[in-house]
């Protein structure tokens, strides 16, 4: 004779209690409170490396538009300069940078060029960070070609 699925599992010992499964529950909690600061600061870690990497990129394209040109682009032409050929260039050969979405930087902000640069060198692309303004510390930090 067959017994049905309730019946087989009829005893009082099978499954678990509220408060076995309350424990376990506990326990994950504790292991996620440690483990998640330390998450998100790799992941700021990241972003800083990433913007560092990213404003070292657009500078070689920088560099190579200004070997093509003559020219380093002027604050007025931006980056853009890198995607599309400025009117008065003759010169150009690009686009030196593959997309424009490449010219923000992991917070989403756009890259920021100017030229001349400070501290005497004829250009520099910057971020101003996470937080979007100047200076800071951390993944709030500004990140600048040179």
């Amino acid at each position: 004779m067959r017994k049905n699925r309730y019946e087989r599992q009829g005893s009082a010992e099978s499954g678990f209690s509220l408060v076995e499964l309350l424990v376990v529950l506990a326990i994950i909690g504790m292991i996620a409170t440690m483990v998640t600061p330390q998450v998100l600061g790799y992941l700021g870690r990241a972003k800083g490396e990433t913007a560092r990497i990213q404003v070292k990129n657009i500078a070689q394209a920088v560099e190579l538009y200004y070997l093509d040109t003559g020219t380093y682009p002027t604050t007025a032409q931006g980056l853009s300069a890198l995607v599309a050929a400025p009117a008065a260039s003759l010169a150009w050969r690009g686009p030196y940078v593959r997309d424009a979405r490449g010219l923000s930087d992991p917070w989403g902000n756009p890259y920021l060029y100017r030229s001349p640069g400070l501290g005497g060198t004829p250009y520099e692309v910057y971020s101003l960070g996470a937080d979007g303004k100047v200076g800071g510390a951390g993944d709030r930090a500004d990140v600048a070609s040179h």
